[in-house]
């Protein structure tokens, strides 16, 4: 006899995703992987973002992280030149 297994399913809501479809979101080409120099590529499955972190983390690239297409390409969009806020020196 096999042994049950218990399913749990999260309730659907802005940023939640159903068990049953988190291996096909993870197979879209929609990762992108980011390291300390920028974005080293776009337009990944997750299993191949995954595998280009390990080879760059083997090649001593640190900073490495997998995020949405959506997400990199806003990291684009801020701007660097805008002025920092004041910290009051102690």
């Amino acid at each position: 006899m096999r042994p049950r297994v218990r399913s749990t399913v999260r309730q659907q809501g802005p940023g939640r995703i159903y068990r049953s479809n988190m291996a096909s979101e993870l197979g879209k080409e929609r990762w992108s992987v980011l390291s300390d120099r920028g974005l080293e590529a776009s337009g990944l499955a997750h299993e191949d973002a995954r595998r280009l972190v390990h080879r760059l983390a083997g090649e001593g690239r640190h900073g490495l992280c997998i995020i949405t297409d959506e997400a990199a390409s806003r990291i684009g969009e801020a701007n660097p030149t805008r002025e920092l806020p004041k910290i009051k020196e102690f």
